[in-house]
């Protein structure tokens, strides 16, 4: 990930007879957010649009974005030439390939100050107290990313298993299939998986699921399966604590990875846990796990959740690079933002 500095301070003045304007946009495979504020995270306007990946096609996603950043500028009765900064956490920002891509495509936006970064430093910068700190994500697969007290940033992983990634929702549900048909068949003890996994994936027997499966060649277990997981883990079923346990170990190891790399050790700063295995399921077990191997490393490290939007971290960072501000009235009023 190439490295951006926090703030190029530009210093606006600050009063309330001087109101500086904020965007922030997050474009994902799924949709566009994009959410204008003013300096005290007062929102003033916001759109929504369609998929902003431009792996998924770059027409598309420059078209989707520039529809949601019209709609918020309408909503607030705004023009471009008022933004004082803009921020666009952009998912497929991975490269510099991407960059070369990127860049040109916000340009034509024609707004005077802007900056563009992976989507996973939004998300941090959402749920952190700092610009700086790590960003844990675990939905269907994982990734890590960090960004050190001098803004350099880096990531760990997000590139799929054949580039050393491992876990995320559908590794943890496909392992517990793997366990449910293993202990079926007698390579391993009893677990109270199997019971989960019937009445989840509504199978009469482990054999009819077993069959089911390979008669239509299906390679991916359902995700529903994960968040009982989870609870088994917790509740102490070795077959699901086994998986649960790797799994938090592995985010684990990408945390200290990235503070390493960022020389964070003897910061204090967040490591935020964002995606819906962690921010939507019954996270105690992995949340627990991680805290205590990143502590080890760096004590003065938090493990928060990510709760808000990740479109308000792409309006923090557009504070950030503007030199503005920004104080814990104004993170409480961007953290309470619901779209």
């Amino acid at each position: 990930m190439p490295a951006i500095p926090i703030s190029k301070q530009f210093n606006f003045p600050v009063s309330s007879a001087n109101p500086i304007f904020f965007l922030g946009v997050d474009a994902g495979g799924s949709k566009t957010d994009a959410l204008i504020t003013d300096q005290a995270g007062t929102v003033l306007g916001s759109g929504r649009s369609g998929c902003g990946n431009h792996q998924l096609g770059a027409e598309a996603a420059a078209r989707n974005i520039e529809a949601a950043v019209n709609q918020a500028l309408h909503s607030a009765g705004l023009t471009k030439d008022a933004i004082a900064f803009a921020f666009f956490g952009l998912a497929g920002a991975d490269r510099p390939a991407d960059y070369s891509i990127l860049r040109p495509l916000i340009a034509k936006l024609g707004f005077a100050r802007w900056q563009i970064e992976c989507d996973t430093m939004i998300a941090l910068r959402a749920a952190s107290r700092f610009p700086y700190g790590v960003v844990l994500i675990c939905g269907t697969g994982i990734n890590c990313a960090a960004r050190s007290v001098s803004g350099t940033e880096i990531q760990i992983g997000g590139l799929g298993e054949l580039y050393g990634d491992f876990g995320g929702g559908q590794s943890l549900a496909n392992d517990g299939f793997r366990a449910v048909i293993r202990a079926w068949d007698g390579r391993e003890a009893p677990t109270e998986l199997t019971g989960i996994f019937l009445q989840t994936l509504n199978y009469p027997d482990v054999e009819t699921m077993r069959d089911d499966f390979l008669d239509h060649n299906y390679q991916n277990v359902p995700l529903t399966v994960v968040p009982p997981l989870l609870r088994l883990a917790a509740e102490g079923d070795p077959a699901a604590r086994a998986i649960a346990c790797r799994q938090g170990k592995e985010l684990a190891l990408s945390a200290q990875t990235a503070i390493r790399r960022s020389n964070l050790q003897n910061e204090d700063f967040d490591v935020v846990l964002a995606g819906s295995v962690v921010v939507k399921g019954p996270d105690a077990y992995l949340r627990d796990i991680i805290a205590e191997e990143v502590t080890a490393l760096a004590p003065l490290a938090k493990i928060v959740k990510l709760t808000a939007p990740p479109v308000i971290g792409a309006v923090l960072r557009a504070m950030d690079e503007a030199g503005t501000a920004v104080n814990p009235a104004v993170l409480e009023s961007l953290k309470n933002v619901t779209l």
